[in-house]
């Protein structure tokens, strides 16, 4: 793979959370293990924290500590992972290293208690979703049919992530939360959604949205989950160019990236069913892109997002 990689959603986290045992130097049931990593030529790779809507609420907090837990004992204990705990820290990546970024997907585990998330940005947490599907404190997901906006907790939560230069996360959150969030985030991102014009699904961002997004100067990372690519669910790396030639129509050509959802999807796209199938994605995307796009496409557009 000649392009080097951003990949801004990863749920590899979750995974070594539910079952410890496994290993991410190798373990073939982490689809974004180190070794994969290194296949892929990635560079810097997004890791977010998920809790389990199951989970009881006075537990959900200390879910999350869990899980930074093994962010710090086997993510950042790889020979070449380097924990980025700013974004210019992106420019000091050597040659060798891969960029390791933590984030936060639904804000439900701190409840009422901006303290706890002020605790995960000294930890390192550098992207807040204010929601996954269900409604919390902060906002409504699309997933509830409600599909109200963002609350005043949630503003409080936007400005205290705008104030420590960290990103708001808008992939999971209702149509409404999102334009309260465009109008209020300094630094947008969709870091996994595709577009609803080409795939009809709930998770897909609308033409509007998307232009909002390259309005704002944000970043959407294209998702592989085969239900955000597909009506029928089962999607082929043509579907991904589809994609790609979609938001370029809109205006978004240094506006996108990859944002693959590795473990946290439960089938793939034919011939990208890891992070070290990035390789395969680039010979593809070769065929009909040129390498200078592909150079912004694969890393580029998400670090000149991340540092200006």
């Amino acid at each position: 793979m000649k392009y080097v990689v951003a990949d801004s959603h990863c749920d590899a986290l979750l995974k070594l959370w539910e079952q410890p045992l496994r290993n991410f130097q190798h373990s073939k049931e982490i689809d974004a293990n180190y070794e994969r990593l290194i296949q892929g030529n990635v560079k810097v790779q997004f890791f977010a924290i998920f809790v389990e809507p199951w989970i009881k609420q006075d537990q959900k907090f200390q879910v999350v500590l869990e899980q930074v837990d093994h962010f710090y004992n086997q993510v950042l204990t790889q020979p070449r992972m380097k924990h980025i705990k700013s974004w210019q820290e992106i420019n000091d990546i050597q040659p060798n290293e891969i960029g390791a970024v933590l984030t936060l997907e639904g804000v439900d585990a701190i409840g009422d208690d901006l303290n706890k998330l002020s605790i995960l940005r000294h930890l390192g947490v550098l992207s807040v979703g204010l929601t996954w599907n269900q409604a919390n404190l902060a906002a409504d997901g699309i997933g509830e049919d409600r599909g109200a906006g963002i609350t005043s907790f949630g503003k409080e939560i936007v400005h205290f992530v705008n104030e420590n230069q960290m990103l708001t996360d808008v992939s999971h959150l209702s149509v409404a939360g999102f334009w309260d969030v465009i109008e209020l985030a300094h630094k947008p991102i969709a870091s996994h959604s595709n577009a609803k014009r080409l795939c009809n699904h709930r998770r897909n961002l609308a033409d509007d949205q998307i232009k909002a997004l390259i309005k704002k100067d944000g970043y959407i990372g294209i998702v592989f989950h085969p239900l955000f690519l597909a009506h029928n669910g089962h999607a082929s790396i043509s579907h991904i160019i589809e994609q790609i030639d979609y938001f370029c129509s809109l205006g978004a050509a240094n506006h996108i990236g990859f944002g693959s959802d590795f473990d946290g999807i439960p089938s793939y796209v034919s011939g990208l069913e890891h992070s070290g199938h990035f390789y395969q994605l680039g010979e593809e995307l070769e065929k009909k892109f040129s390498s200078s796009f592909l150079e912004k496409l694969f890393y580029k557009n998400i670090k000149h997002f991340l540092i200006t």
